[in-house]
């Protein structure tokens, strides 16, 4: 009699047990779905001005007339879907270069930024970035690149091809291009429609 009763309570603790365990998955299941279900948020600014400094000192000044934050991503990270400009600045808070795109992409873990279609970098020297790619590194203020890449010199008077990309710093200065196309160095003519002054 008391074997029956000891089995009788061993089978509805199983019992009881086994629901429980149904009920628990049945909760993680609902939650995993739930969560499949969340849509990452998205803050949206327009015309935006930002300036950043570095140091205490001011480094660019950033236009666009689109950002799209997202928020809740792993890897945080901001949009300019419509184009954006940069004015680089020196120590004398003077403008030293310049930077347009018509997309960019801010990755806020590696304070990098990606740019893309119809990126144009140029300095106050005459001298100008051509390329379909380009990141844009804040920490060592930097711009690099692995694909194809035209440097025009001094107020075009003379051209590189970088077919594997290059690395300079953001004012255009310690230009290094991967393979460069051979010929790509010549001197341009000058051309009678423009009234820039060409450096002696």
């Amino acid at each position: 009699m008391i074997n029956q009763y000891f089995h009788k309570n061993i089978l509805k603790a199983a019992v009881l047990t086994g629901c429980f365990f149904m009920c628990a998955c049945e909760n993680d299941v609902n939650e995993v779905r739930e969560l499949g279900r969340k849509k990452v948020s998205i803050d949206e600014g327009r015309n935006i001005d930002s300036y950043l400094s570095m140091n205490g000192k001011m480094r660019a000044h950033l236009t666009a007339p689109l950002l799209l934050r997202y928020q809740g991503d792993s890897a945080r990270k901001a949009e300019f879907p419509k184009s954006l400009h940069v004015d680089f600045y020196n120590d004398s808070l003077k403008i030293e270069s310049q930077l347009n795109a018509r997309y960019g992409r801010y990755l806020e873990n590696e304070n990098k930024v990606f740019l893309k279609d119809s990126v144009v970098a140029f300095n106050i020297k005459g001298d100008t970035l051509f390329c379909a790619e380009l990141y844009w590194d804040q920490n060592t203020n930097k711009f690099y690149t692995d694909k194809k890449v035209i440097i025009s010199k001094g107020f075009r008077s003379s051209l590189f091809i970088g077919l594997d990309g290059m690395t300079c710093n953001q004012d255009l200065s310690d230009l290094h291009l991967y393979r460069m196309q051979q010929g790509s160095f010549f001197n341009l003519p000058p051309d009678s429609t423009t009234t820039e002054k060409r450096p002696k």
